[in-house]
């Protein structure tokens, strides 16, 4: 299989035409998508991932449920069911569902997509080339990870935000959360 090719948008989140390669650096203007899905049971608590030792980024650290880079030709949509299928094994159907929210950082866009499942991690199907284990954790085990630097080094607030942002969409929400 060949390396992986993604499409290469401008500053306002269209395609420009261009594709480039993993591993290759893009070229100054060209931005790409990343599709995140956090996966919430009912006892509010998120699946993590934790990355496999040999993984030349954040190797042995723990993560949001699943994420990645879309490829050439996909919608955010396609990217998010790829990448939910391919890590965990877990097939869901994206097509009428909108990211939650989208931060922008200096080389894309990172779309974050929520779901609340309640399932067992031990049936999951996990990729060996990404992920070598599976569990729930509380969003103040998270916190106590990064802090400990056993967890990717999100910025609490984001935690936080996305921790919030799992029951609804905007700005504001009419309920208190916590």
């Amino acid at each position: 299989m060949g390396k992986e090719q993604w499409d290469a948008y401008d500053i306002h989140r269209v395609k420009t035409g261009e594709v480039v390669t993993r591993g290759q650096k893009p070229a100054e203007g060209q931005f790409r998508m990343v599709v995140h899905i956090c996966i919430f049971n009912s006892e509010g608590k998120m699946l993590i991932q934790q990355r496999q030792p040999f993984k030349s980024d954040w190797s042995n650290l723990w993560d949001i449920s699943v994420g990645g880079c879309s490829q050439s030709g996909e919608t955010s949509q396609d990217a998010a069911h790829r990448e939910l299928l391919e890590e965990i094994g877990l097939d869901v159907d994206f097509t009428n569902v909108v990211p939650r929210f989208t931060i922008n950082w200096e080389h894309g866009f990172d779309d974050f997509y929520m779901l609340e499942k309640d399932l067992d991690p031990a049936t999951l199907t996990l990729q060996q080339e990404e992920v070598q284990a599976v569990k729930w954790a509380s969003h103040e085990e998270i916190i106590d990870m990064i802090r400990n630097d056993e967890f990717i080094t999100y910025y609490e607030s984001l935690i936080d935000m996305i921790f919030d942002m799992r029951v609804g969409y905007g700005a504001h929400s009419s309920e208190k959360l916590r």
